[in-house]
């Protein structure tokens, strides 16, 4: 089912062929449609990268080379880790734990995340190259990706026994030492049990003690699964809050805690744990909750020099003043209840947490200030949370936002509104000088957007979804704007393109700037005489 939304089973090389496949990837917060050619790169007659054992066989390297296009080369896929695949191809969030220093809990996270249908991977570190898939005494393959499939407790002569199932792709090489498919122990529990565990496994699969499982594994990956990727309502599904944001030098950008006239100038988003986890045998009670911070599109502006900013994130309790975005003295007067374990210059950072009920503020930064760059905050709950930005939206906040609301139109052709008619609206309704909008303002403006957005609409004879000079006019009268024919040559010269076109970009930029001179007009003509007088001194 997974896979099926990756890679799309009505495409072959017969039906309807067409020398071109789409795949879907999830790229911070929605799924991308990607198309290629079904050119593949080869030498000497052999596909250079990722192949089947087939050789009629191509979806894999087809594939691969749609990831390629989204990251920008097949060289931005070098490096990385496992968590990055995992969180691409299923949307997922992905958390890892190094086993020599594994949680007492650990075996609870498996036993939920199974539960939840999340997907569970673990491997062997090596220590070298030449131990690249090389075979322990006890059939273990180091530097191999298995997978877990299954947790059980069963009562082995008179003692509960913690049992984990892994799964060797391969199929044929399995594990040895106790509890594998031959091992007497199995004679020591409950005919029915030891039926029931050893009849509905597959080829490669193996039990294995959790204790053996901690001593022999270096690492465990589990990637939870986010609430719409499988169908089946036999599986507990987590609750998902995702927020995109952006640290900008100079507004935005103020480094970590250790810069502390700047961190508070970072993005603030507000995190509400409502109700405690269903867990009578977990003496510690609270929210269980993960919080995963990706920084976007750094892979494909590796070319221009750039790599992963070092990140990371804290975790605050609300104060009264929650509506407002916290300022300088309470970072200073406060600590964090939590935070990231590690700034690190990964794609992703993310930990798991458990916090009393409440309300929460996380705060996201790089480690430095004025490291400019998108990020995508996701928490994942396993009870109902709600979250919603700082009351504050700046204008590249704006910017992101409304490209997303105009996507989502077939009548109007755009692709988003630039940042510097962002910058324009936000100066209009700024009226604390913040140069951010608060939720009031916002409003303001979004009532305003509406409005422009139906006569657009309407002024579109041709419903092109575009707008030439003859209708700019009618839609400029409409929005109320009475203007004398000069000035309409001169907004034509100044917003339309080479074919006098003007999109709903420009046309919401030059309302806003009519808007602003009407609103400065009417402020200086304090006798309403209708015209007013100017000198240098006034204009600047």
């Amino acid at each position: 089912e997974i896979l099926a939304r990756v890679v799309s089973s009505d495409q072959s090389f017969q039906d309807s062929y067409a020398g071109i496949f789409h795949f879907q990837f999830w790229q911070y917060g929605e799924w991308t449609d990607v198309v290629v050619d079904d050119r593949l790169p080869t030498k000497n007659g052999e596909l250079l990268f990722v192949h089947s054992a087939e050789r009629n066989e191509f979806w894999s390297a087809l594939l691969e080379k749609a990831y390629a296009k989204v990251n920008g080369s097949y060289e931005s896929l070098s490096g990385g880790s496992t968590t990055e695949g995992f969180e691409d191809f299923t949307g997922g969030i992905a958390e890892w734990y190094e086993l020599q220093k594994a949680p007492p809990n650990l075996f609870k996270i498996i036993q939920k995340a199974l539960q939840k249908g999340s997907l569970l991977g673990c491997s062997i570190d090596i220590t070298n190259a030449a131990e690249t898939e090389a075979v322990t005494t006890q059939k273990l393959v180091k530097g191999h990706a298995y997978s877990v499939t299954g947790v059980e407790e069963v009562n082995f002569r008179g003692s509960i026994q913690k049992l984990i199932r892994i799964r060797n792709p391969w199929g044929e090489v399995e594990w040895t030492g106790k509890w594998n498919d031959k091992c007497p122990n199995w004679n020591g529990i409950d005919p029915k049990v030891r039926e029931r565990l050893t009849q509905q496994h597959e080829d490669g699969e193996f039990w294995m003690s959790f204790s053996d499982f901690l001593r022999h594994y270096s690492r465990l990956e589990i990637c939870n699964l986010t609430p719409d990727t499988l169908a089946t309502d036999k599986c507990k599904k987590w609750r998902l809050n995702l927020m995109d944001g952006n640290w900008r030098k100079g507004s935005t950008a103020g480094g970590c805690r250790n810069y502390p006239d700047t961190f508070w100038m970072n993005p603030q988003y507000l995190i509400k744990l409502e109700e405690e986890d269903e867990d009578p045998d977990d003496p510690e009670r609270g929210c269980t909750f993960l919080v995963g911070l990706i920084q976007k599109h750094r892979r494909k502006q590796r070319k221009m020099g750039d790599d992963m900013h070092t990140i990371g994130f804290a975790i605050y309790e609300s104060s009264a003043q929650k509506k407002v975005h916290l300022n300088k003295n309470y970072f200073l007067t406060n600590r964090a209840r939590e935070r990231s374990n590690t700034f690190i210059n990964l794609r992703e950072v993310l930990n798991r947490f458990k916090l009393p009920p409440g309300e929460y503020i996380i705060v996201p930064s790089t480690f430095e200030p004025n490291k400019s760059g998108d990020f995508c905050l996701r928490v994942f709950s396993e009870k109902k949370a709600d979250s919603q930005y700082d009351a504050e939206i700046s204008a590249f906040e704006l910017c992101n936002i409304l490209k997303k609301i105009l996507a989502k139109r077939q009548d109007i052709k755009s692709d988003g509104f630039s940042i510097e008619t962002c910058k324009i609206m936000v100066d209009l309704l700024d009226t604390d000088g913040s140069g951010k909008l608060g939720l009031k303002e916002f409003h303001i403006l979004w009532t305003k957007i509406q409005k422009y957005q139906k006569i657009y609409r309407d002024m579109d004879v041709d419903r092109s979804g575009t707008m030439n000079s003859y209708e700019m006019r009618k839609a400029l009268e409409e929005a109320g704007f009475k203007l004398d024919c000069q000035l309409h040559q001169v907004i034509v010269a100044r917003f339309a393109d080479e074919q006098l076109i003007i999109d709903f970009d420009n046309f919401v930029r030059c309302l806003i700037r009519l808007e602003t001179l009407f609103k400065i007009f009417k402020k200086l003509d304090t006798e309403k005489t209708g015209t007013i007088q100017m000198d240098l001194v006034t204009v600047s």
